[in-house]
């Protein structure tokens, strides 16, 4: 055992020990495995969704009930990846699967408005305060682009304020120094809860600045909740400065019954959404001021042309519908949340039990792991956690029967009950006494 500069663990056999897992895991699971060689034949890497995929390889679901998952070999696991935050109903809600068979029976390929579409749109409007009118389009990243490109199309300014490590989509990602396939947008980049630099960066860029784009927390970029400080200084120099402000709550609007903007009590002028409210199916939206959603009016002139084939597909808008105005209740939204702050809290308290350094980020049914020290209110403290922490903590758990994501995330699905709480925190207080030789400790 060695001692590091920044006085923690270190341990010459952390990697000997995760590649001991990843073989009790790659054992385990033959039947994956061998559909993973067979997958890789027509698909780079035998994947299609990169968020998915991690070492050895990732194991392949058959069906999943509630908060379960069950795999080609048969086991089965409480599932606290739930879609990256879109599973949110959990799998094979009754209520929603109902809605989709009246409508499967239909006829799915209409063509034409259909009568949910409206009503989905209805209830988006009643529920957050920021959206007077709203557009649908297929997927979260599809949203963020319409928002962008309405703001610059509005302003007739080009540049886009955005933050370091932040993620808004396939194509609109920027962590660690942001992505080759990026759409080309102008962007100028700030750091996240910082205020000063972020209002003098508006400033600065004020005479050709379109939007500000963030996420009230942050999803793909750790769960760091924005301060409601910083989303309000925000809030006051874009509308000093003549730009858009635009909230990406493709993940965060599940955190409460209001999305997190009406939470914090800060309406900006966009509002995307994405993921969980298609009720499991393919889903994106962008809405907001009245004056800015009706430029995409087809009946005013000049008005902005918005297609997309499955905009209002049947089954999006049905299961959408269901979900949002009768499995998402107010009471639900609050007891899901409030469940998963006591997760966080446990983890938090095992972590401290077990001398571990490590914290849990997030806020109520969204969170994760990191094992560096906190606090943490900005994604620089991050860059010090060794990667291979937490991909031990990934197959271990998952050989625990905790199906966990790659970048230690949790996304609770509203069956996950007390129960499953439970479970997790015993699952993952053991984690951390059995490994506590090769995790970073608070008092070395």
């Amino acid at each position: 055992m060695l001692q590091g500069n920044n006085g923690v663990r270190r341990n010459v056999n952390l990697e000997a020990v995760l590649e001991e897992a990843r073989q009790r895991f790659a054992d385990a699971n033959p039947n994956s495995l061998a559909r993973h060689k067979e997958a890789a034949a027509s698909m780079p890497g035998g994947n299609t969704r990169a968020v998915l995929w991690y070492r050895p390889f990732p194991v392949s679901f058959v069906s999943g009930d509630g908060c379960r998952v069950t795999d080609l070999d048969g086991h089965t696991y409480v599932d606290l990846v739930s879609e990256y935050s879109a599973g949110f109903y959990g799998h094979s809600d009754k209520t929603i699967a109902a809605a989709l068979v009246e409508v499967i029976q239909g006829g799915i390929m209409l063509g034409a408005p259909n009568r949910y579409e409206a009503r989905l749109a209805a209830a988006v409007v009643d529920r957050f305060p920021a959206i007077e009118r709203v557009r649908f389009c297929n997927s979260g990243t599809e949203a963020n682009i319409m928002a962008i490109s309405a703001a610059r199309a509005i302003t007739g300014r080009s540049k886009v304020l955005a933050f370091r490590e932040g993620y808004h989509g396939g194509v609109l990602t920027f962590a660690h120094g942001g992505s080759p396939l990026n759409l080309p947008f102008p962007f100028v980049f700030g750091d996240y809860n910082d205020i000063e630099g972020a209002v003098a960066l508006i400033r600065e860029h004020s005479g050709d600045l379109a939007a500000v784009i963030v996420e009230p927390m942050m999803g793909g970029g750790g769960c760091i909740p924005a301060t409601r400080e910083f989303l309000q200084a925000l809030r006051d120099a874009t509308s000093e400065a003549g730009a858009l402000l635009i909230f990406d709550e493709v993940m965060t609007s599940r955190l409460d019954y209001r999305g997190l903007h009406g939470a914090h009590g800060i309406n900006p002028d966009f509002v995307t959404l994405g993921k969980y409210i298609g009720g499991g199916a393919s889903f994106g939206g962008f809405g907001g001021r009245t004056d800015l959603i009706d430029r995409f009016d087809p009946a005013s002139p000049g008005a902005f042309s918005h297609g997309g084939t499955f905009n209002n597909n049947i089954l999006s808008m049905a299961a959408g519908f269901t979900g949002l105005t009768r499995v998402l209740t107010q009471e639900a939204s609050r007891a899901i949340n409030e469940r998963g702050d006591r997760l966080r809290q446990a983890m938090t308290a095992s972590l401290e039990k077990q001398d571990v350094e490590g914290v849990v980020l997030g806020r109520g049914s969204l969170m994760n792991l990191h094992f560096v020290k906190g606090p943490v209110d900005t994604p620089a403290p991050l860059d010090a956690a060794d990667p291979s922490l937490i991909a031990l903590w990934q197959v271990e758990m998952m050989l625990r029967g905790y199906y966990v994501t790659s970048r230690g995330m949790l996304a609770l699905s509203l069956p996950f009950g007390d129960a499953e709480l439970a479970g997790f925190v015993d699952a993952f207080d053991d984690f951390l006494s059995s490994n506590r030789q090769v995790l970073p400790s608070r008092t070395a």
